[in-house]
């Protein structure tokens, strides 16, 4: 995908800010900036000589453009413009989409900050937007972009690159902070990343901007409340709420408020408080080598973390079968990882029915289950009246069993994403994690798990393969007697699946299956090469409900 005055990410000089270690582990961790009084820091925050992290990536992260950027990390991220666009197309669809229009307005509205708050609400809570390594990005790294990119008159080169840009600083962060309590959209911290970068990078804002804003969204990072995240419809803001933060950091930046440069690797600073095992090493791997976008997983319907897998085996097994009525099956049995396993019983104690939440309802394996195996797949207005109302999917989701099998959870946790390259970065520190995170659940002792998944292999040097292994294995018992089996390794569209080199068709048929309008997805696949007004109209398109 070469657009005009681009070259090949890997004919050009591509930036290098930070080598690799000549040894086979990341170093194990970054000495802490020493506290110096005020007169002894540089602008960048540099103190007794050593630079902090944040003046690094940001560094690198503010001067990024395109014809840096290697094609095919270009093209991933065209798509994931083009999917997060059709996420906030499906949040339109629902009652719950609806009202956070009515509350913030349209996702396409002259205003950028008010936009990127819409637009965000718009694509988080239903689990259609896509994944990395590490953290539900898009919701702030292209939201936020797209909203600005508007408001400034950016082509479509520019976006992109702020995309990029995003997605490097919010998932690098992310990862440094990987091993801790706060995993996935509970990370409300890669938000406060994503929107800062996205929209600074649009703005062409110099680095010391970059490192304020940053430092002072990290210096009140919001925390997420699990019975309000899984009991309530507080999840509608769970990416808008750190948004809206990161955008007020930017403004705070440009008013003369200065933030902390320091504040990932400070002793006091945000990886202490928010990191379990912290890995500030991270931040910096590999600038301008390891592309973090290489990771995107890509949702092509809704649905929580593990789920993925289940539902396209249900929906192949439909396929097979036929139409299928909940008395013509006796069981199902689906085979997951502890992740799969652990998230589906969390979220049991929300469930009631017709009247559970859409927050716990996306994380209901049974009832994912039982949509897709009676309707061939699952949509947006599947969490919505009058779906959530039919007897015949309660009935099959109460047949729906799901059981740990321990060689899934072995390659979950040996592949790189979600968890993998994080304990491969931590090492023995990785181990103590694993340790703990096992002894939280009965399914293994803290020993067993330690022994399931072996010693920690070395981190990755480029994840042009990294692979995303949430398994899944479907049984279907039916009542005349025959058994129906699917297993899959990594789901649809989902990094390390074959399926992904087409992310681009996959991606568009995600698209269309909300409204979207195929001419419209055909030039946004042409993103590098959009001048500014037709991308502004394009975009207003693309979010406009038809």
């Amino acid at each position: 995908m070469d657009g005009p005055g681009r070259r090949s990410g890997h004919g050009a000089a591509v930036q290098k800010v930070s080598s690799w270690m000549t040894d086979t582990r990341l170093a194990a961790s970054v000495p802490p900036v020493a506290s110096s009084p005020p007169g002894n820091n540089r602008p960048d925050g540099s103190a007794n000589g050593r630079r902090p992290l944040l003046a690094e990536l940001t560094d690198w992260a503010s001067t990024l453009r395109l014809d840096a950027v290697p094609d095919r990390v270009a093209e991933l991220a065209t798509s994931q413009v083009l999917s997060q666009l059709a996420a906030a197309r499906a949040g339109l669809r629902h009652p719950l989409g609806r009202a956070v229009v009515t509350a913030f307005g349209p996702p396409a509205q002259a205003d950028p900050k008010q936009a990127a708050y819409s637009l965000a609400g718009l694509t988080s809570w239903l689990h259609a937007d896509d994944t990395a390594f590490a953290g539900h990005l898009s919701n702030s790294t292209v939201t936020v972009p797209v909203s600005y990119a508007r408001a400034a008159g950016r082509d479509g080169a520019a976006l992109l690159a702020a995309v990029v840009a995003a997605n490097e600083c919010a998932a690098r962060i992310t990862a440094a902070a990987a091993l801790s309590v706060y995993r996935g959209q509970s990370a409300a911290h890669t938000h406060l990343v994503g929107a800062v970068a996205g929209r600074l990078h649009c703005e062409r804002a110099p680095a010391h901007l970059w490192r304020s804003a940053i430092g002072l969204a990290l210096g009140m990072p919001p925390a997420t409340v699990a019975h309000g995240f899984l009991g309530s419809d507080a999840k509608v803001l769970s990416a808008s709420t750190p948004v809206r933060a990161g955008l007020d950091a930017c403004d705070a930046a440009a008013g003369g408020l200065t933030g902390a440069a320091d504040i990932l690797e400070h002793p006091n600073g945000f990886l202490a408080r928010f990191a379990t095992v912290p890995l500030p090493e991270l931040v910096t791997a590999g600038l301008g080598e390891r592309w973090h976008t290489d990771t995107l997983s890509f949702k092509l319907h809704p649905g929580g973390p593990g789920m993925d897998g289940a539902i396209d085996c249900a929906i192949e097994l439909a396929r097979q079968t036929g139409p299928l009525r909940a008395t013509d099956i006796d069981e199902v049995v689906v085979e997951g990882s502890l992740y799969t396993t652990v998230v589906n019983r969390r979220t049991a104690p929300h469930l009631r029915g017709p009247d559970t939440p859409v927050s716990a309802l996306v994380f209901a394996m049974p009832y994912l289950v039982a949509t897709a195996l009676l309707t061939g797949t699952v949509t947006a207005e599947d969490f919505a009246p009058p779906a959530v109302a039919d007897a015949q999917r309660w009935a099959l989701a109460a047949k729906v069993r799901v059981e740990h099998d321990p060689a899934m959870t072995r390659e979950l946790f040996r592949c790189e994403i979600p968890f993998g390259e994080a304990l491969r970065a931590a090492g023995e520190r990785g181990r103590r994690w694993l340790a703990e995170f096992a002894g939280s659940w009965d399914d293994f002792g803290r020993d067993e798990l330690l022994r399931l998944v072996g010693e920690p292999m070395a981190p990755s040097r480029t994840f042009e393969t990294a692979r995303k292994v949430t398994p899944a294995r479907l049984r279907l018992h039916m009542s005349d007697g025959s058994i129906h089996c699917r297993e899959l390794d990594v789901p649809l569209g989902g990094a390390g699946s074959p399926s992904r080199d087409q992310h681009a068709a996959l991606v568009r048929e995600k698209f269309l299956a909300v409204g979207g309008a195929p001419e419209v997805a055909d030039r946004l696949l042409e993103l590098p090469r959009l001048p500014a007004a037709e991308l502004n109209a394009l975009l207003c398109r693309a979010l406009r409900e038809d």
